[in-house]
């Protein structure tokens, strides 16, 4: 399992209904996109870091660790706007508003990324795939998703065991060896995703598959409190969003 799968089976709210989560998580998200950018986007970022590090007892550690990849995408996406190609500056030049629209688009991102990881280190995904079929998502829509899902566990396995291997036959001393173990990689990696895929099926076979997986699901309530709580957090982002830009801009 990756880490934040991990994080999320062990959660303070794994028992809580993913409803109750996806309507905060992604609401969080929506409002950073929707909201503003200054200061939207900042007061977005914090009350999630507030919620992830407090109530739903996220280690700091491990947010940080997951919290870099997106936004290093964030800061990626945001360099090409502080420049412009071709005009009478030349044939690239320093746009006149880019930083403006480089910070805004960070902010947005960025507080955009811990809204979906607040959902992400809180849900584990095998809670929310068997209840998207009560919510009208086809079942063999759902049957590939959990498959994928837990091929994708069986696949990085395999490539760490064929990593150690190599390692440990001095196949990464060199960029040589290195290319050569890069392919090597690649190919046992393919042959034994086949691999892994035909015993999946013939596992199913076994048990009778009749093209529904049957799967066990926690029982959950949903909490009007949580949700009540949920609402009056995106209200008073928006209307504390409103009010400041109206006062200082």
């Amino acid at each position: 399992m990756l880490p934040i799968d991990v994080a999320a089976h062990g959660s303070r709210w794994r028992r809580r209904h993913p409803l109750e989560k996806a309507l905060l998580g992604l609401g969080l998200t929506v409002t950073a996109v929707s909201l503003p950018p200054w200061p939207g986007g900042p007061l977005v970022a914090a009350a999630t870091l507030a919620v992830l590090l407090g109530p739903a007892g996220v280690a700091g550690r491990q947010l940080w660790r997951a919290f870099r990849i997106p936004l290093g995408f964030c800061f990626t996406g945001a360099l090409p706007l502080l420049f412009a190609v071709g005009g009478p500056a030349g044939l690239v030049s320093l746009a006149p508003d880019g930083p403006r629209h480089a910070a805004e688009l960070l902010l947005r991102t960025s507080a955009a990324s811990l809204g979906v990881l607040l959902f992400a280190f809180t849900t584990p995904v095998s809670d929310v795939l068997p209840r998207l079929v009560r919510a009208g998502v086809p079942a063999p829509v759902v049957d590939v998703a959990l498959v994928m899902y837990r091929i994708g566990f069986l696949l990085l396995d395999s490539l760490a065991q064929v990593r150690r291997a190599q390692a440990a036959r001095l196949g990464q001393r060199g960029r040589a060896a290195m290319w050569r173990s890069l392919a090597g990689l690649a190919a046992t990696s393919f042959v034994r995703a086949f691999d892994r895929a035909g015993r999946l099926q013939e596992g199913l076979a076994g048990r009778g598959y009749d093209g529904a997986l049957r799967v066990l699901v926690p029982q959950a309530s949903l909490s009007w409190r949580f949700l009540a709580a949920t609402g009056a957090l995106l209200g008073t982002l928006i209307a504390a969003t409103l009010v400041l830009k109206e006062l200082y801009l």
